[in-house]
């Protein structure tokens, strides 16, 4: 039977011209799909009534795939080809991973990470696809109709490859990604509208398998996004974890199978949930090998072994704050995302912190999906008054190599998306018809210190003087948060870009370690800059100088060559010489000895310029 599509005047278009848009929050643990009828965005339910799908991909014995509660329900006997978390393994190398901790076949690759399967050879993009299908799948049942877009959510502290494998994972489910949103970003899009707050609020966001935490001002429809931070590896799943840490420690088990590891992580899921609303969870449970669990786990015992979790999300939100320049006084709110929110610890860790009570008003579990399906509206043209302006930032630098092994940086962290900066850089040697591309991602002076993202080389550069030819590199950061780097030579118009897509991108340690050396190795890195700055500017004039001598030695005496070549041999015993304090200082100091030493060949060569200049000319013929 067809259900009339019922609105007050003005918030609904014509039936006709309404476009079917959905918002996807792509969870660790749970998976959701949201959409704007009638005016009000709800999350759409399966035919049972469910508005969570289970994060999890069941590859059949028949060959068929099974995603959501019967998956969930199978992967204590089916561990192999029961993928749970795969958000985790978005955009991630092996090496990025802890195996001993999973019980999953995974493959040894240079690519992303990949598990094998009894279906065969599986990436986490491709089973994310299959929740994303499910979803999809969902929706079109439930609408009535095709989908024109999606707007699916990732975490702020997503690097460039986890975005772009989220990217994929939408595509491959045959989905046209009107844009990733921030998972923060779109919670404040749903409180924002839904109770028309303004001001600056702090998005305390916990899921399964990621935290984040993102400053926000709300004013008149704008949300700008003042800082992010976070950690991408902590999440529920961790709580879960150190559960099942403890049965394994206090009943002293054998080394526990790939089977038993997920009955045992299924019942430590459990017993946390049990414990948001009671005292005590009685864990019971019968191993393959014949042992019996029976434990009574007390919410003090809990908050006592996960406290320091607890302590790990608030160091990146002092981070934030700092980076906002903002104090504990001036937030006007706290907003509470994911479904580990929940836990009655967290809750009273950030009350303690900020000193407010935080806002639970809307289901942390919802949330997210709510605002994406309000944006993925606006943006698929229902929404007459597209009043509504998001403005996220990029976590962390973006720049690329320059001689001496140097970071330019190009796009700093926190900057507003999207964005498009260009700077304009030079050859460093005569006839240079080439020029390569490193990009960059990092907080650090030095290329060492900073993770590569891509290279890529501008050729046929005209050949020129060294610094004639003028390069002018621009980045482009779009509204997901993917980044594309073009070069052009300016006085030819010759191109060449690239689209950045790392097979896997950064772990979080390494983000975080980049952000923390940052600061507590600042001092190190100005003096490493300062060095390679000198070595860069002493190499140069040497150049120059050779190519003089070579050019019009015949200028000078055999003694004043002899002065020249004992001070450009003093620079190159600097420039090679181990590294010591003050270095810098000395290859400066016999940078400016030798271009005392060259003054006077500077001006024979000048004067002898002059002449062959004005050779065999008469004085009224010139042009003066």
């Amino acid at each position: 039977m067809a259900l009339l599509q019922i609105s007050e005047p003005g918030q609904s278009t014509a039936p006709h011209q309404h476009k079917l848009a959905v918002g996807i929050d792509l969870g660790t643990t749970n998976s959701l799909v949201a959409s704007v009828r009638s005016g009000l965005s709800s999350v759409l339910i399966d035919d049972d009534g469910h508005a969570l799908l289970p994060s999890v991909v069941r590859y059949m014995p028949d060959g068929s795939i099974d995603v959501g509660y019967n998956a969930q329900t199978a992967q204590s006997l089916d561990p192999i080809n029961t993928i749970v978390s795969a958000k985790r393994f978005m955009g991630r190398g092996l090496k990025d991973i802890d195996v001993s901790q999973q019980p999953y076949k995974f493959v040894d690759s240079n690519e992303m990470l990949q598990i094998e399967t009894r279906a065969g050879i599986k990436s986490p993009v491709e089973i994310s696809a299959e929740i994303l299908k499910t979803l999809k799948a969902r929706a079109e049942k439930s609408l009535g109709g095709e989908l024109v877009g999606a707007v699916i959510t990732v975490p702020a502290y997503f690097d460039d490859a986890q975005r772009q494998a989220t990217k994929d994972a939408a595509r491959l489910a045959g989905l046209n990604v009107l844009r990733l949103l921030n998972e923060p970003t779109a919670a404040a899009v749903a409180y924002g509208l839904d109770t028309g707050v303004e001001g600056t609020y702090v998005i305390y966001d916990l899921g399964g398998g990621t935290f984040d935490i993102s400053i926000l001002k709300l004013s008149k429809g704008v949300f700008e996004v003042l800082a992010t931070n976070g950690d991408s590896a902590l999440g529920g799943d961790d709580f879960d974890r150190r559960i099942f840490c403890w049965i394994l420690e206090q009943s002293k088990c054998k080394p526990v199978n790939a089977q038993d590891t997920r009955l045992l992580l299924t019942k430590a899921r459990e017993a946390k949930e049990w414990l948001t609303d009671h005292a005590t969870a009685q864990i019971t449970s019968v191993l393959s090998t014949g042992e019996v669990i029976n434990m009574t786990l007390a919410t003090k015992q809990f908050n006592e072994f996960t406290q320091t979790l607890v302590a790990k999300t608030l160091s990146p939100t002092k981070k934030a704050l700092r980076d906002a320049e903002l104090t504990i006084e001036d937030i006007k709110g706290v907003v509470m995302v994911g479904g580990a929110t929940r836990m009655p610890q967290i809750r009273l860790a950030v009350a303690d912190f900020f000193k407010r009570t935080p806002l639970t008003n809307l289901d942390p579990d919802k949330v997210v999906a709510l605002g994406a399906a309000i944006q993925a509206n606006t943006l698929v043209g229902n929404k007459s008054d597209a009043d509504l302006l998001l403005l996220d930032v990029i976590p962390l630098s973006l720049g690329l190599e320059t001689m001496g092994g140097l970071v330019e940086k190009i796009i700093p962290r926190n900057s507003t998306l999207p964005i498009a900066r260009a700077q304009e850089f030079t050859t460093f040697k005569d006839g240079q018809t080439a020029m390569s591309i490193h990009v960059l991602q990092g907080e650090r002076e030095l290329v060492t210190n900073c993770r590569s993202l891509a290279r890529f080389e501008l050729r046929g550069i005209p050949p020129m003087v060294a610094g004639a030819a003028r390069i002018r590199v621009t980045f482009t950061v779009d509204a997901d948060g993917l980044l594309s780097v073009s070069a052009r030579e300016t006085t030819t118009n010759i191109e060449a870009n690239i689209v950045v897509k790392p097979s896997y991108g950064l772990s979080e340690e390494q983000i975080l370690s980049m952000l923390k050396s940052s600061f507590s190795e600042a001092e190190n890195d100005k003096n490493a800059r300062l060095l390679a700055e000198a070595k860069v500017d002493a190499e140069s004039l040497l150049a120059a100088i050779q190519a003089a001598l070579e050019q019009d030695g015949g200028l000078l005496s055999s003694k004043e060559k002899q002065q020249i070549k004992a001070k450009m041999d003093a620079l190159r015993a600097n420039i090679g010489g181990n590294p010591r304090p003050h270095l810098a200082d000395a290859i400066r100091e016999a940078t400016e000895a030798l271009n005392t030493a060259t003054e006077e060949f500077a001006a024979k060569r000048m004067d002898a310029s002059v002449n062959r200049a004005l050779a065999g000319k008469e004085l009224n013929t010139l042009d003066i």
